[in-house]
C-alpha cells in the first residue's frame, strides 16, 4: 500500500484535478512497485480499480520504451553515430541490444549523467484520468512511424494468443510490446485512440486516457445538478446590483445614470473609487467623482464589480479569509499576465473577475447553511448515491463545474463561465475565451507553485510559452515579481 502522504496526495488530485508525479532515472524495480500502488490508488478513487492489472502492464511498457529510447541515445553518442541517419540507424541497431543488456549500469550512469529522466504523470481531468510517461529525447519522425505500424498491425488481431503466436519482430522500443498494449486496451474497452504519442520541445509523451467509471459519472452528474438546484435556495442578487444591470443592458441609459445608482449603495461606491484608484490605472491624480470612475472603468469593467460584488455579498466571502486571499491573489497575478500579452481592455477585466471568481464552486461549500447540506445529503440517501461521493465534492471534487453551472445561474458572463469553468483545463475552452483563461489558470498555477502543491513541471508548458517563460527559472522571476507587485499593492490599500 503507498504511504498515507502518498494516499493524501493522490485524494487531492482526484478531488482538485492537479497532475502527481514521479520522476526516475533508472526505473528500477522499487519505482515500479510504487507507479503500481500508486496506479491502484488512483483507480480506486475513480471507481474503475478492475482495469488496475491491465493498465499497469501498459504503464510498463510505455516505461520500457521510454527508457530504451534515452539509452538509445546515450549509445549513438559513444558510438558517434547519427541516429537520423539511415546507414548509422542500421548498423547502431546490430549490437544495442545486446549491448546495452550486457552492460546495463554502465548506460545508465550516463543517462544520469545527461539528465535523461523518465517522468510519470497522473492526471484526473474532467471526466477522463491521464497517464503519460515523458522523457526528455524527443521522439524521430522515424520511430513515431514505426509506432504507428505497429498500431495499424494489432487491427488484424483479436486476441492477445494471436499475437503472441505471430511472430514479429520485437527488438525495437515500438515492437510486439505496443499490439500488446492496443490489443490490452482493446480488452478494457477502449480503442486505439486511447493511446498517443507525441515529440515537442526536445520531450516525448505517450500517454493513455481512461474514462472515469461511467456510473460514478452518471451519479456525480445527479448530485452536482442537484446542488446546483440547490443553490437557488440563496440570496439572489442584492436588488441595487439587478437594477445597475439592468441600466448596463439598457441602450437608452446614460453614464450619469448608472453612475448616480452606484452612488446609492456607500459600501458598492467605495469600492468603484478604490478600483479605479488601484495601481491597475496608475492615474496620476485620484478620482473622487463616480461619473468619471464608470468612464474609466467602462460598462464591461463596472459589469464585472458587480459579479464580484454581488457574489461576495451573497457568500460573505470575509469570513472565509484563506479563499478570500487566494482569490484576490489569482486575481492580481490574472491581471498582470493578461496586461503583458493583450492591449484589449475587455480581456484584462475578465482576467481579473475570473480570477476572483475561480473558485466559486469552493466557496459555496464553505458558504452554504446547515439545513441545504442537510437536503443534499437526504437526496443522496434517496437516490442511493454513496455518502463519501458528495464528502469529494465538498472537498473541492468537480468544484470549477460546480462553480460554472452556479455563474450560468447567475446570468453571469460567457467568458466568466468559461474561466471557472476551465481554470483547471485551460485547453477544453472555447477558442475565443481562451485567452482569458490561460491568465486565470497561470495565475492559480503561480500561486499553486508559491505554495507548493504545484510543480513547475506538471504545468501546461504550451501555455507557459505564450507568457515567453521557457525555463523554470523565468517562471521564478515572473513569480517574485508578481508576488511583490501583489504585496506593494496590498500595503497602498
Amino acid at each position: 500500500m503507498p504511504s498515507p502522504q502518498i494516499v493524501k496526495r493522490i485524494k487531492q488530485s482526484v478531488l482538485m484535478s492537479e497532475p502527481l508525479m514521479l520522476t526516475t532515472y533508472k526505473l528500477p524495480h522499487k519505482v515500479e512497485m510504487q507507479i503500481d500502488e500508486i496506479l491502484s490508488a488512483y483507480l480506486n478513487e475513480l471507481g474503475q480499480e478492475q482495469l488496475t492489472d491491465h493498465l499497469s502492464y501498459c504503464l510498463k511498457e510505455l516505461a520500457v520504451n521510454a527508457k530504451k529510447a534515452n539509452t538509445k541515445r546515450v549509445y549513438f553518442d559513444e558510438k558517434q553515430l547519427d541516429l537520423h541517419d539511415r546507414d548509422d540507424y542500421v548498423e547502431g541497431m546490430k549490437n544495442f541490444k545486446e549491448e546495452t543488456l550486457d552492460n546495463h549500469e554502465h548506460w545508465i550512469e550516463l543517462q544520469k549523467q545527461r539528465g535523461l529522466y523518465i517522468k510519470f504523470l497522473f492526471h484526473p481531468k474532467g471526466r477522463n484520468f491521464r497517464i503519460s510517461i515523458k522523457n526528455n529525447v524527443e521522439i524521430t519522425r522515424k520511430e513515431q512511424m514505426r509506432v504507428y505500424d505497429r498500431i495499424a498491425r494489432s487491427r488484424a488481431f483479436e486476441t492477445l494468443e494471436e499475437a503472441f503466436a505471430e511472430v514479429l519482430d520485437d527488438s525495437e522500443g515500438a515492437g510486439l510490446g505496443i499490439v500488446i498494449l492496443v490489443l490490452m486496451l482493446r480488452k478494457m474497452g477502449l480503442d486505439e485512440d486511447a493511446y498517443e504519442i507525441e515529440g515537442e520541445g526536445g520531450i516525448t509523451t505517450a500517454s493513455i486516457t481512461v474514462p472515469i467509471n461511467e456510473v460514478k459519472l452518471e451519479k456525480l452528474d445527479m448530485l452536482i445538478n442537484q446542488i446546483v438546484e440547490e443553490i437557488d435556495r440563496l440570496p439572489q442578487f442584492p436588488e441595487n446590483i439587478v437594477a445597475i444591470q439592468r441600466l448596463i443592458n439598457d441602450p437608452k441609459s446614460e453614464i450619469s445614470d448608472i453612475a448616480r445608482k452606484i452612488s446609492t449603495d456607500p459600501a458598492l461606491t467605495a469600492d468603484l473609487l478604490k478600483t479605479v484608484n488601484s495601481a491597475q490605472f496608475m492615474l496620476p491624480n485620484k478620482v473622487d467623482n463616480i461619473v468619471d470612475a464608470v468612464k474609466m472603468l467602462g460598462l464591461r469593467g463596472v459589469k464585472n464589480m458587480l459579479f464580484n460584488y454581488g457574489t461576495e455579498k451573497i457568500l460573505d466571502l470575509p469570513s472565509h479569509p484563506e479563499l478570500w486571499d487566494h482569490a484576490h491573489r489569482v486575481a492580481f497575478y490574472s491581471f498582470t499576465l493578461a496586461r503583458q500579452i493583450t492591449r484589449s481592455k475587455d480581456i484584462i477585466d475578465d482576467a481579473y473577475v475570473g480570477g476572483i471568481l475561480h473558485d466559486i464552486g469552493k466557496i459555496v461549500f464553505s458558504a452554504v447553511h446547515p439545513e441545504l447540506l442537510d437536503r443534499i445529503r437526504h437526496f443522496t440517501t434517496e437516490r442511493d448515491i454513496p455518502p463519501g461521493l458528495f464528502e469529494d465534492l465538498s472537498a473541492g471534487y468537480n468544484h470549477s463545474e460546480i462553480g460554472a453551472k452556479i455563474a450560468e445561474k447567475w446570468n453571469f458572463s460567457d467568458s466568466l463561465i468559461e474561466a471557472i469553468r476551465y481554470h483547471h483545463e485551460p485547453n477544453a475552452c472555447r477558442p475565443e475565451h481562451r485567452l482569458i483563461v490561460y491568465c486565470v489558470y497561470l495565475g492559480n498555477a503561480v500561486c499553486g507553485y508559491e505554495s507548493g502543491e504545484m510543480n513547475y513541471d506538471i504545468m501546461d508548458h504550451s501555455i507557459l510559452m505564450k507568457f515567453r517563460i521557457t525555463s523554470e527559472d523565468q517562471f521564478k522571476e515572473v513569480q517574485h515579481r508578481l508576488s511583490n507587485d501583489y504585496e506593494a499593492e496590498i500595503k497602498m490599500n
